[in-house]
């Protein structure tokens, strides 16, 4: 393998898309194609994408979203970590409920089960005010036989 290609110590993508379902395509695209860098196999990058999806669609599906996603990809040697960022809508009056539970208010039906199946590690903060901020991490596998 060509050393230029190989990871570093840490890559970094960063990419900031509208906050529309027309987007979503962009970001798994992203995604995807970090985790190939990384030789994630075709069904962890697979993975990898529908976890993008679910992200990105409860960020435009919650009516508080802000204008834009923004998407961090960060390459270690031996995992994957995204971050999905809206930075919902400032100046909005706090809704009844103190906080909005994340796994009710922004991701409907499987979506959190989705993403927490599909990745390693899952974490969040939600805040009607400073929007959501999604945390996943995928770790690369030994491939068979080593």
């Amino acid at each position: 393998m060509n050393p230029a290609l190989e990871p570093s110590e840490k890559e970094l993508v960063e990419l900031r898309i509208p906050s529309r379902p027309e987007w979503v395509a962009l970001a798994r695209l992203a995604a995807a194609t970090v985790a190939n860098r990384l030789h994630f196999s075709i069904e962890e990058i697979e993975d990898v994408k529908l976890a993008i999806a679910e992200a990105c669609t409860a960020v435009i599906q919650h009516e508080g979203h802000g204008e834009f996603i923004d998407l961090t990809c960060e390459a270690l040697s031996d995992l994957l970590r995204i971050r999905v960022r809206d930075s919902g809508r400032h100046g909005l009056q706090r809704s009844e409920s103190p906080n909005m539970n994340f796994d009710e208010a922004r991701i409907a039906g499987l979506g959190v089960f989705l993403i927490r199946t599909l990745m390693d590690e899952v974490s969040y903060d939600v805040s009607p005010q400073m929007g959501t901020d999604l945390l996943m991490v995928k770790r690369l596998t030994a491939p068979a036989g080593h």
